[in-house]
């Protein structure tokens, strides 16, 4: 898919028909993505956008900061460059102000149909323990499956807090273990105990299982969702 570049209003030729088809270029093809049940990281970029046009809507951010800059002079004394913007106030302004009230209102009708589709999925997939959960469950495991499908993709993942401005966040890793294959006899059980055979790191790993009913892309859907449901429950369950 082409992504639409982060400064794609200021970018090239500043000209309201010319960005309106640069949008809806991008919105089509972010169309396409949600007609396949891919979520990200198209839904990611499409709040990204809303939110700096949003900020410059609103001037939390200059826009003479969006622009091509030159050199003015230069302050030995302080080593420090000073610049002078290449476009000045007027018709450009203007420009850019009718495309940011276009695009605005269509990033929030494709963000609303995006987190529709997010919301059916999740209300969708069923997410639970495999056995007994242990206290600890910021480490573990996690069972990707498909109904239609016969492969059981499994994941290690790990819990961490990351400091922001002063507050803390939980953060959820996951990375990728293996494919086993389910069946009446190999079991999730069986599943979970030959992993804890083989990473024996952890002894009495969290474990959890997430099934789709669908048969939804795993990188661009289910593992984003996987997550998220994770970071709900490991952030509900004590250290």
């Amino acid at each position: 898919m082409k992504n639409l570049p982060k400064n794609w209003i200021a970018e090239g030729l500043i000209d309201f028909e010319y960005k309106k088809y640069q949008l809806l270029a991008y919105l089509q093809e972010t169309n396409k993505q949600f007609n396949a049940a891919k979520l990200y990281p198209v839904l990611g970029e499409l709040i990204e956008h809303h939110r700096l046009l949003d900020d410059l809507k609103k001037g939390k951010s200059e826009l003479s900061n969006l622009f091509p800059r030159a050199i003015s002079g230069i302050d030995f004394q302080n080593g420090k460059l000073h610049y002078q913007p290449r476009e000045t106030e007027g018709e450009i302004m203007q420009e850019i102000a009718n495309i940011t009230d276009f695009a605005l209102p269509r990033f929030t009708e494709q963000i609303k149909k995006g987190k529709e589709i997010y919301q059916l999925v999740e209300s969708q997939v069923e997410f639970e323990p495999i056995g007994i959960m242990p206290i600890y469950t910021r480490e573990g495991f996690i069972l990707v499956s498909r109904e239609s499908k016969p492969d059981i993709h499994a994941f290690r993942y790990q819990s961490n807090f990351l400091q922001l401005a002063g507050e803390k966040f939980r953060s959820i890793r996951m990375w990728f273990v293996g494919v086993f294959q389910k069946s009446i006899v190999n079991t999730l059980e069986k599943i979970k105990l030959q992993l804890i055979k083989d990473i024996k790191e952890l002894p009495n790993p969290a474990t959890w299982r997430l099934h789709s009913s669908h048969d939804l892309p795993m990188e661009e859907t289910l593992l984003p969702i996987s997550k998220r449901l994770l970071l709900q429950h490991v952030s509900s369950n004590p250290e």
